[in-house]
Protein backbone atom coordinates (compact mmCIF):
# COMPACT_ATOMS: atom_id res chain seq x y z
CA UNK A 1 0.00 0.00 0.00
CA UNK A 2 1.75 3.18 -1.06
CA UNK A 3 1.23 6.20 0.90
CA UNK A 4 0.41 9.65 -0.81
CA UNK A 5 -0.83 12.73 1.04
CA UNK A 6 -2.45 15.93 -0.64
CA UNK A 7 -1.97 18.08 2.46
CA UNK A 8 1.06 20.88 3.10
CA UNK A 9 1.91 18.99 6.66
CA UNK A 10 2.48 15.22 6.66
CA UNK A 11 5.49 14.58 8.79
CA UNK A 12 7.50 12.77 5.99
CA UNK A 13 7.75 15.54 3.25
CA UNK A 14 8.16 12.79 -0.05
CA UNK A 15 5.04 12.10 0.41
CA UNK A 16 2.80 15.39 -0.10
CA UNK A 17 0.92 15.42 -3.16
CA UNK A 18 0.98 19.10 -4.47
CA UNK A 19 -2.55 19.08 -7.33
CA UNK A 20 -4.15 16.06 -9.36
CA UNK A 21 -0.36 16.39 -11.68
CA UNK A 22 1.31 15.27 -9.03
CA UNK A 23 -0.80 12.72 -7.89
CA UNK A 24 -0.73 11.09 -11.37
CA UNK A 25 2.78 10.94 -11.46
CA UNK A 26 3.04 9.14 -7.90
CA UNK A 27 0.18 7.01 -8.65
CA UNK A 28 2.38 5.71 -11.87
CA UNK A 29 5.32 5.66 -10.48
CA UNK A 30 4.15 3.90 -7.47
CA UNK A 31 1.93 0.82 -9.42
CA UNK A 32 5.44 0.52 -11.53
CA UNK A 33 7.77 0.13 -8.47
CA UNK A 34 5.24 -2.87 -7.22
CA UNK A 35 2.60 -1.14 -4.95
CA UNK A 36 -0.70 -3.17 -5.41
CA UNK A 37 -3.38 -0.22 -3.29
CA UNK A 38 -3.04 3.51 -3.40
CA UNK A 39 -3.64 5.48 -0.54
CA UNK A 40 -4.68 8.61 -0.21
CA UNK A 41 -5.11 11.11 2.56
CA UNK A 42 -6.25 14.55 3.19
CA UNK A 43 -5.61 15.47 6.65
CA UNK A 44 -2.09 15.05 8.56
CA UNK A 45 -2.91 13.29 11.83
CA UNK A 46 1.27 13.29 13.07
CA UNK A 47 1.98 14.25 16.29
CA UNK A 48 0.98 17.77 17.34
CA UNK A 49 -1.04 18.82 13.80
CA UNK A 50 -4.06 20.69 13.58
CA UNK A 51 -6.72 19.14 11.89
CA UNK A 52 -7.93 20.58 8.43
CA UNK A 53 -11.59 21.43 8.42
CA UNK A 54 -13.57 18.50 7.01
CA UNK A 55 -14.76 20.73 3.87
CA UNK A 56 -10.91 21.72 3.51
CA UNK A 57 -10.06 18.01 3.70
CA UNK A 58 -12.50 17.34 1.14
CA UNK A 59 -11.44 19.74 -0.88
CA UNK A 60 -7.99 18.88 -1.28
CA UNK A 61 -9.17 15.04 -1.50
CA UNK A 62 -12.10 15.29 -4.36
CA UNK A 63 -9.66 16.69 -7.17
CA UNK A 64 -7.42 13.93 -6.06
CA UNK A 65 -9.70 10.88 -6.39
CA UNK A 66 -11.43 12.50 -9.32
CA UNK A 67 -7.94 12.42 -11.51
CA UNK A 68 -6.68 8.79 -10.30
CA UNK A 69 -10.44 7.34 -11.23
CA UNK A 70 -9.78 9.09 -14.38
CA UNK A 71 -6.46 8.22 -15.33
CA UNK A 72 -6.19 4.73 -13.60
CA UNK A 73 -10.24 3.17 -13.22
CA UNK A 74 -8.87 0.04 -12.80
CA UNK A 75 -6.50 0.55 -9.34
CA UNK A 76 -7.20 -0.13 -5.98
CA UNK A 77 -7.75 3.01 -4.02
CA UNK A 78 -7.83 3.32 -0.52
CA UNK A 79 -8.77 7.18 1.58
CA UNK A 80 -7.07 7.78 4.68
CA UNK A 81 -10.01 9.43 6.56
CA UNK A 82 -11.51 9.26 10.54
CA UNK A 83 -14.44 11.13 9.15
CA UNK A 84 -17.37 9.38 8.39
CA UNK A 85 -18.76 12.19 5.94
CA UNK A 86 -15.74 12.46 4.19
CA UNK A 87 -15.62 8.54 3.64
CA UNK A 88 -19.38 8.55 2.32
CA UNK A 89 -19.15 11.45 -0.06
CA UNK A 90 -15.91 9.90 -1.55
CA UNK A 91 -17.96 6.67 -2.12
CA UNK A 92 -20.62 7.83 -3.13
CA UNK A 93 -18.72 10.21 -5.60
CA UNK A 94 -15.71 7.72 -6.92
CA UNK A 95 -17.25 4.17 -5.97
CA UNK A 96 -15.30 1.17 -3.95
CA UNK A 97 -12.46 1.45 -2.18
CA UNK A 98 -10.78 0.40 1.08
CA UNK A 99 -11.53 2.97 3.74
CA UNK A 100 -8.00 3.47 6.34
CA UNK A 101 -9.43 4.95 9.56
CA UNK A 102 -6.51 5.53 12.53
CA UNK A 103 -9.31 6.58 14.86
CA UNK A 104 -10.71 3.35 15.90
CA UNK A 105 -13.66 3.78 14.71
CA UNK A 106 -16.86 4.85 15.61
CA UNK A 107 -20.85 4.00 15.21
CA UNK A 108 -21.12 6.53 12.62
CA UNK A 109 -18.17 5.46 10.25
CA UNK A 110 -19.21 1.49 11.24
CA UNK A 111 -22.60 2.51 8.96
CA UNK A 112 -20.95 4.08 6.37
CA UNK A 113 -18.58 1.07 5.10
CA UNK A 114 -21.75 -1.18 5.97
CA UNK A 115 -23.69 0.05 3.88
CA UNK A 116 -21.36 0.66 0.98
CA UNK A 117 -20.12 -3.10 1.46
CA UNK A 118 -16.49 -1.83 1.42
CA UNK A 119 -13.01 -2.79 2.98
CA UNK A 120 -12.24 -0.96 6.46
CA UNK A 121 -9.03 -0.83 8.21
CA UNK A 122 -10.06 -1.12 11.87
CA UNK A 123 -6.90 0.54 14.13
CA UNK A 124 -7.06 -1.61 17.07
CA UNK A 125 -4.96 0.98 18.72
CA UNK A 126 -2.77 -2.34 20.37
CA UNK A 127 -5.28 -3.92 21.84
CA UNK A 128 -6.06 -7.18 20.62
CA UNK A 129 -9.18 -8.72 22.62
CA UNK A 130 -11.10 -8.20 19.63
CA UNK A 131 -13.85 -10.56 20.59
CA UNK A 132 -14.54 -8.23 23.32
CA UNK A 133 -15.38 -5.89 20.57
CA UNK A 134 -16.26 -8.03 17.58
CA UNK A 135 -20.20 -7.10 17.54
CA UNK A 136 -19.31 -3.97 16.82
CA UNK A 137 -18.53 -4.97 13.47
CA UNK A 138 -20.44 -7.22 13.00
CA UNK A 139 -21.15 -7.15 9.06
CA UNK A 140 -18.04 -5.08 8.36
CA UNK A 141 -14.75 -6.69 5.71
CA UNK A 142 -12.16 -5.68 8.56
CA UNK A 143 -8.42 -5.61 7.41
CA UNK A 144 -6.72 -5.43 11.03
CA UNK A 145 -4.40 -2.43 12.00
CA UNK A 146 -2.21 -2.74 15.37
CA UNK A 147 -2.18 1.15 15.46
CA UNK A 148 1.57 2.29 15.24
CA UNK A 149 2.41 5.86 15.82
CA UNK A 150 -0.68 6.21 17.53
CA UNK A 151 -0.33 4.17 20.64
CA UNK A 152 1.33 6.61 23.10
CA UNK A 153 4.83 5.84 23.22
CA UNK A 154 7.61 4.20 21.62
CA UNK A 155 7.51 1.78 24.02
CA UNK A 156 3.89 0.31 23.46
CA UNK A 157 4.43 0.45 19.62
CA UNK A 158 7.52 -1.85 20.26
CA UNK A 159 5.00 -4.23 22.69
CA UNK A 160 2.58 -4.17 19.91
CA UNK A 161 5.19 -5.21 17.18
CA UNK A 162 6.33 -8.24 19.60
CA UNK A 163 2.80 -9.38 20.04
CA UNK A 164 1.99 -9.01 16.08
CA UNK A 165 0.99 -12.74 15.36
CA UNK A 166 -1.41 -12.49 17.97
CA UNK A 167 -4.12 -11.01 15.56
CA UNK A 168 -3.26 -14.25 13.02
CA UNK A 169 -5.73 -16.06 15.48
CA UNK A 170 -8.78 -13.68 13.62
CA UNK A 171 -8.20 -14.83 9.92
CA UNK A 172 -8.35 -11.09 8.92
CA UNK A 173 -6.16 -9.10 6.61
CA UNK A 174 -3.10 -7.30 9.18
CA UNK A 175 -2.36 -4.24 7.68
CA UNK A 176 0.96 -2.89 9.38
CA UNK A 177 2.22 0.88 9.14
CA UNK A 178 5.48 1.72 10.75
CA UNK A 179 7.26 3.64 7.52
CA UNK A 180 9.62 6.01 8.71
CA UNK A 181 7.65 5.92 12.17
CA UNK A 182 9.26 7.60 15.24
CA UNK A 183 8.84 4.42 16.31
CA UNK A 184 11.77 3.31 13.84
CA UNK A 185 13.77 6.54 13.92
CA UNK A 186 13.90 7.75 17.02
CA UNK A 187 15.56 4.69 19.08
CA UNK A 188 18.42 5.10 16.23
CA UNK A 189 18.78 8.80 16.51
CA UNK A 190 17.65 9.13 12.80
CA UNK A 191 15.14 11.11 11.02
CA UNK A 192 12.13 10.68 8.94
CA UNK A 193 14.65 11.14 5.77
CA UNK A 194 17.38 8.83 7.06
CA UNK A 195 15.63 5.63 8.56
CA UNK A 196 14.88 4.02 5.02
CA UNK A 197 16.94 0.61 6.10
CA UNK A 198 15.42 0.54 9.62
CA UNK A 199 12.57 0.58 8.54
CA UNK A 200 12.84 -2.28 6.08
CA UNK A 201 14.49 -4.33 9.18
CA UNK A 202 10.62 -3.44 10.81
CA UNK A 203 8.51 -4.52 7.60
CA UNK A 204 10.28 -7.50 7.67
CA UNK A 205 10.03 -8.80 11.05
CA UNK A 206 6.43 -7.42 10.90
CA UNK A 207 6.04 -10.58 7.79
CA UNK A 208 7.55 -12.98 9.48
CA UNK A 209 4.87 -12.39 12.37
CA UNK A 210 2.14 -11.93 10.51
CA UNK A 211 1.71 -8.45 8.38
CA UNK A 212 -0.60 -9.49 5.11
CA UNK A 213 -0.15 -5.59 3.74
CA UNK A 214 2.68 -3.12 4.67
CA UNK A 215 1.56 0.81 4.06
CA UNK A 216 5.13 2.43 3.00
CA UNK A 217 6.57 5.65 1.51
CA UNK A 218 8.82 3.97 -0.14
CA UNK A 219 7.25 0.85 -3.23
CA UNK A 220 9.94 -0.16 -4.80
CA UNK A 221 12.37 -0.80 -1.34
CA UNK A 222 9.36 -2.36 0.25
CA UNK A 223 8.50 -4.58 -2.71
CA UNK A 224 12.25 -6.15 -2.67
CA UNK A 225 11.77 -6.86 1.13
CA UNK A 226 8.30 -8.90 0.14
CA UNK A 227 10.18 -10.50 -2.08
CA UNK A 228 13.16 -11.26 0.18
CA UNK A 229 10.64 -12.44 2.17
CA UNK A 230 8.96 -14.57 -0.43
CA UNK A 231 12.32 -16.16 -1.48
CA UNK A 232 12.98 -17.32 2.68
CA UNK A 233 9.95 -18.79 2.98
CA UNK A 234 10.21 -20.96 -0.35
CA UNK A 235 13.40 -22.34 0.16
CA UNK A 236 11.80 -23.10 4.76
CA UNK A 237 9.34 -24.86 2.61
CA UNK A 238 11.30 -26.92 0.03
CA UNK A 239 13.81 -27.86 2.98
CA UNK A 240 10.92 -29.34 4.71
CA UNK A 241 9.22 -30.75 2.03
CA UNK A 242 12.70 -32.79 1.11
CA UNK A 243 12.94 -33.45 4.80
Amino acid sequence: MAIGNVTPDSFYASSRLNGPSEVIAWARESIASGADILDIGGCSTRPCSQAASEEEEWSRLEPAFAALRAELPEVQLSLDTFRPEIARRALEQFGPMIINDISGGSEAMYEVVRHYRVPYVWTVLGDYDLPAKSELMSGIDCILDPGFGFLGSTERDYEALHNLDKLSVYNKPVLVGISRKSMVYKPLGLTPDTCLSATQALQLYALEHGATILRTHDTRATRDTIEIYGRIMMECCNDKMIK
